[in-house]
């Protein structure tokens, strides 16, 4: 399986192509992400709200691949929110995943209202930094004016943006806010996606005639 490395703002490398468990019940996770990492996949995406941090610690602990060739990526989610409630939220995800250092670590999303404590959050993963607890840190879902508070209020630039992006949802705007910043993009549901599905119409953009006939044009399949 290909799976080129990306290069991020702070020199650290992610797999173009990682393995999310989004949806994945727990009780299924860890034979999803042992499968996985044996087809070749060796970044796994997780979060706390996915409710399967176990299982994908689990299922690095069965795989027998070293854990330095895994690249391990979770989420902060907003009820953790504050500077030390985020150090808690750490400590609680490297217990689940098995592992003593995360590679990325971002914030599920932002939170508009409460905005301070967005900030105090990856505040905390910017100590998490310093102290060598993660190799890079980053957010998910922040759209431009988001992304302008927060680079106002903190001194590392996320080394990623984890948003929904596929051929029928580009988010152009904020991919080009991202570029600018030197924030890589990383899509969730690349094949598909909530928002294209959200009104029940939709089959499976795998089926689409105008993505089918970009694939064969390149000798690829549709996904």
């Amino acid at each position: 399986m290909s799976n080129p490395n990306l290069t991020l703002n702070n020199g650290v490398e992610i797999p173009s192509l990682g393995f999310g468990v989004f949806q994945t019940p727990p009780d299924e996770t860890a034979v999803a992400v042992e499968t996985a990492l044996e087809t070749g996949y060796r970044h796994i995406d997780t979060a706390a709200a996915y409710l399967n941090e176990r299982g994908v610690g689990d299922a690095i602990k069965r795989s027998g691949v070293d854990r330095s060739d895994i690249f391990i990526e979770t989420k902060i989610w907003i009820t953790d929110y504050g500077y030390d409630a985020t150090l808690h939220a750490f400590d609680k995800a490297v217990g689940k995943l098995g592992v003593e250092q995360l590679d990325l670590l971002i914030l599920h999303q932002a939170l508009p209202g409460e905005f301070d404590l967005t900030i105090a959050a990856y505040k905390a993963l910017e100590a998490l930094l310093a102290d060598g607890k993660v190799r890079a840190i980053g957010v998910s879902n922040f759209m431009p004016d988001h992304l302008d508070r927060l680079l106002e209020a903190t001194s590392v630039v996320p080394a990623i943006n984890q948003i929904e992006v596929h051929p029928y949802f580009r988010q152009s705007e904020l991919l080009e806010v991202n570029e600018k910043h030197g924030i890589l993009s990383q899509a969730w549901a690349p094949i598909g996606g909530i928002t294209f599905y959200r009104d029940g119409k939709h089959g499976s953009t795998l089926e689409d005639p105008v993505i089918k006939e970009i694939a064969a044009a390149h000798g690829k399949s549709p996904a």
